[in-house]
């Protein structure tokens, strides 16, 4: 199945009220697993996430040819600027391309401008652009330029250049198996707190989504790991190689 909504919540259990445990953006693919009335119970295709979303109408085959590279990309119910409507695709959204006119695309009932989304196929530098998720805010299980957690932060990336990435910071340090030492952090390299992770940015900073700071903040390296460690009592658990 596909995902249609601009944004379908991933519950853990089977209530409106149960703890956020991810969230599906426009294109991405699941299986159900079983029906319950008003929810269903899904695994996502990616990364065989499982949860509980509402049962909705959704489509069953989509043929992905392009996926939104930019923080969020403004919908049209025509192809000119002068008709947007109040809805955004997030960063790494997949749409199939029917049809196009002037400097935009169709897909389903919309258009988008063709600046703001590549083919699926096309790939950045792993985290180039991870600087644009600066200052969006917190939020656990989020997955959006609404909100987004620590672990998402660092698997849309992946997922943007068509590698494999696991949902949890728990999963994500075992997947990651080239250990790096702390004098020899270099750009790109993850970093790992017991259900916490950061992306280093260079020698000396990371960025990270820091549910303390309640956003996506850029900080010094050193300093973090002496902030957690005296806030949250953590220590630093490993350093890892982006690349296995």
């Amino acid at each position: 199945m596909i995902n249609t909504n601009i944004i379908l919540n991933v519950y853990k259990e089977k209530s409106l009220k149960s703890p956020l445990s991810t969230q599906l953006l426009y294109g991405d693919k699941f299986r159900i697993l079983k029906k319950y009335g008003k929810f269903l119970k899904i695994k996502t295709s990616y990364d065989n996430y499982t949860g509980y979303i509402k049962n909705k109408k959704f489509k069953k085959n989509q043929n992905s040819t392009h996926k939104v590279s930019i923080l969020s990309a403004n919908l049209y119910s025509k192809p000119n600027k002068k008709f947007k409507i109040n809805k955004k695709l997030s960063f790494c959204s997949y749409i199939e391309v029917k049809g196009k006119k002037n400097d935009f695309y169709n897909f389903d009932k919309y258009w988008i401008k063709k600046k703001n989304v590549l083919p699926t196929k096309k790939t950045n530098l792993l985290f180039s652009n991870i600087k644009m998720f600066q200052n969006i805010k917190y939020k656990w299980g989020g997955n959006s330029f609404k909100g987004i957690d620590c672990s998402a932060l660092v698997q849309i990336f992946y997922k943007f250049n068509n590698k494999f990435c696991p949902r949890d910071t728990k999963d994500q340090v075992k997947y990651f198996k080239r250990n790096v030492k702390l004098k020899k952090i270099k750009k790109n390299n993850l970093i790992f707190w017991k259900g916490h992770v950061a992306v280093s940015l260079s020698k000396n900073n990371l960025i990270h989504a820091y549910g303390p700071k309640k956003k996506v903040i850029i900080m010094n390296t050193i300093k973090t790991i002496n902030e957690i460690k005296k806030k949250s009592k953590l220590d630093l658990k490993s350093i890892k190689n982006e690349t296995n």
